[in-house]
């Protein structure tokens, strides 16, 4: 079966973020049931080297948007990253969503001949299917893995299919 870039990448994007919606949820239940400042709870980090939660909700979500449309020129929604709550990055995930949703299946059929330069490393392009296939969806999944490791270390009851989706 030959698969799009298209399938590869919105449907993988939605289902992962769409997934963190309802992690979202036991997380503010979690929180109040153990009262629990969200704020705190947004700081946690695995290691004190690592990014905190707050930041790999973000970044998910940046990376998500942003690959589509360095792959396709539709603009995507801009954050501030002044997020603070659980609400407020529910919301966030809910617009990246809502914007790969809006993105149009043939919008992806030249990745392959496209060049993608990255701000932090503009001497070096990469070509558009290996920026997808090994850079952007390898980090989505990291970014997502990272937040749903640090939400079952602080003791949120979450199994796999939490981070899977229904099946």
């Amino acid at each position: 079966m030959n698969l799009s870039y298209y399938q590869i990448s919105i449907p993988v994007y939605s289902r992962m973020l769409g997934n963190l919606l309802p992690i979202i949820d036991k997380a503010i239940a979690f929180s109040a049931a153990n009262n629990i400042d969200e704020g705190v709870l947004l700081q946690t980090r695995l290691y004190p080297s690592m990014l905190p939660l707050i930041k790999q909700f973000q970044i998910a979500t940046d990376q998500a948007k942003g690959s589509i449309a360095r792959l396709t020129g539709i603009d995507a929604p801009r954050f501030a990253d002044d997020e603070t709550s659980f609400v407020q990055l529910k919301a966030r995930i809910e617009s990246t969503l809502a914007y790969l949703k809006g993105i149009p299946a043939d919008a992806l059929n030249d990745v392959a001949g496209k060049q993608v330069i990255l701000p932090w490393m503009p001497e070096k392009p990469l070509e558009g299917e290996f920026y997808l296939v090994h850079y952007a969806l390898p980090n989505v999944y990291f970014h997502v893995t990272t937040t749903y490791a640090i939400l079952r270390h602080i003791g949120l009851p979450l199994g796999k299919t939490d981070y899977l989706g229904g099946v």
